[in-house]
């Protein structure tokens, strides 16, 4: 089974080992000789793949590939046209500047599971959903864009990594990815860069 498809749920952390009491993906995943292909951090949620194929897993990591990463970010604040053009553009963190990067507002993505425990809503401040997309993999990059451009991100729930998306998977569930799943993964990790980046990255939506 050399890949499979998790929906990693609120605080667990992206490993099988346990060095305390969080929670870990051996609570979730009981296949032997599985390794996470990248990471997710400990308060986010969504997809993660993992494989026991290392060269997949090199693959999938290393950033000359440069894999598209769609995420649904709740944000606090209301994004104007100014903050959707910078993270479009690409935002200065104290790491550099990071990569053009896709964005639109969408609405509360549909079947979205409640969070244990919610976000904290503030009285008086509206909150958003954003869809985003970036190619590349710096620590807590999307909430470093969101908070440079004054959007604090709430909530972030990773949707799709490549060609793969999370679909009806729920917290904690997983599956096997299809032979075509597979394929069309090494596929985007086959294709020059540019179209990888034309199939996946737009910028702010115009009405």
């Amino acid at each position: 089974m050399p890949l499979v498809l998790l929906n990693k749920p609120f605080r667990v952390l992206t490993r099988f080992s346990k060095s305390d009491e969080r929670a870990t993906l051996a609570d979730y995943v009981r296949l032997p000789g599985l390794y996470p292909a990248g990471r997710l951090d400990y308060d986010s949620e969504g997809l993660l793949l993992l494989t026991d194929d290392g060269r997949l897993q090199a693959a999938i990591t290393h950033p000359r590939h440069a894999l598209p990463k769609t995420y649904w970010v709740q944000v606090e604040g209301e994004p104007g046209p100014v903050a959707l053009a910078a993270l479009a553009r690409g935002v200065a963190l104290n790491d550099g500047p990071t990569l053009p990067a896709g964005v639109r507002p969408i609405g509360e993505p549909a079947g979205l599971w409640p969070r244990d425990p919610p976000i904290r809503y503030r009285a008086k401040i509206p909150t958003a959903w954003l869809e985003l997309t970036i190619r590349e993999g710096r620590n807590r990059q999307v909430r470093r864009m969101t908070a440079a451009v004054g959007l604090p991100t709430l909530r972030l729930v990773r949707a799709a990594i490549g060609p793969l998306a999370l679909g009806a998977l729920e917290p904690g569930q997983s599956r096997a990815a299809d032979p075509a799943e597979v394929a069309a993964l090494w596929a985007a990790l086959s294709a020059p860069r540019s179209a990888r980046s034309a199939s996946r990255l737009r910028g702010p939506a115009r009405n």
